[in-house]
């Protein structure tokens, strides 16, 4: 899967993350493309706190152990 974020709190303000087959990650600076739009998303995290609101998987609530500040939106492709 391909993660293309734009926004703040991630290494660059617009990348894009690649899942690989083995579990894997990668991140690029910038949009790589081919985009096949599989979903879009919200991705709002504060301190321990990540609210995601996608638009298959609807609304989710996630606690991490690091604290951090994100505003982030998203598309998920293949």
């Amino acid at each position: 899967m391909k993660y293309i974020e734009i926004g703040i709190g991630n290494s660059w303000f617009i990348r894009t993350e690649i899942e690989l087959e083995d579990g894997t990650e990668c991140e690029e600076k910038g949009i790589k493309r081919p985009i096949n739009l599989q979903s879009l998303y919200l991705r709002i995290w504060i301190g321990n706190s990540v609210l995601i609101i996608d638009s298959i998987e609807g609304f989710k609530r996630m606690k991490k152990k690091r604290k951090k500040f994100k505003f982030i939106v998203g598309i998920v492709s293949k």
